[in-house]
């Protein structure tokens, strides 16, 4: 089943992994103090279609993507029915849909490294 996201482009040092990916729709915003991010002026946000079998290499390479100047003020992460990945500069959580303690602890990891509490809204639990 493959998985659907957000990547935000302007979160990427290199944007070229946004080729590997099938890009559903662009749309753009204008910074405001919410972003938290005052050295860009707007946000690209890519929806995105990752096929099953690359989600895991897909990972990586977003992972080595993330700007790394301002890597504690991103993540990106996409999911399916079932499991969600979400993705820091260092790390990668893969987390199963039903599972709050993995939500728990990939939110705890993203506040911890400095991610605005308000950005950090990935967690959507579904029910068996």
């Amino acid at each position: 089943m493959d998985y659907e996201g957000v990547i935000i482009e302007e979160s990427l040092s290199d944007a070229a992994v946004l080729r590997r990916l099938i890009i559903l729709s662009t749309r753009t915003e204008p910074v405001t103090d919410w972003h938290a991010t005052p050295w860009l002026t707007q946000w690209t946000f890519q929806t995105v279609r990752i096929p099953e079998e690359d989600a895991d290499e897909v990972a990586a390479l977003i992972g080595r993507a993330i700007d790394r100047e301002h890597a504690t003020s991103w993540y990106a992460d996409y999911k399916n029915d079932t499991h969600h990945y979400v993705i820091f500069s260092d790390c990668a959580f893969y987390i199963d849909r039903r599972n709050a303690d993995e939500y728990e602890e990939a939110h705890a990891y993203g506040i911890g490294r400095g991610l605005p509490a308000h950005q950090a809204d990935f967690v959507e639990l579904i029910e068996d």
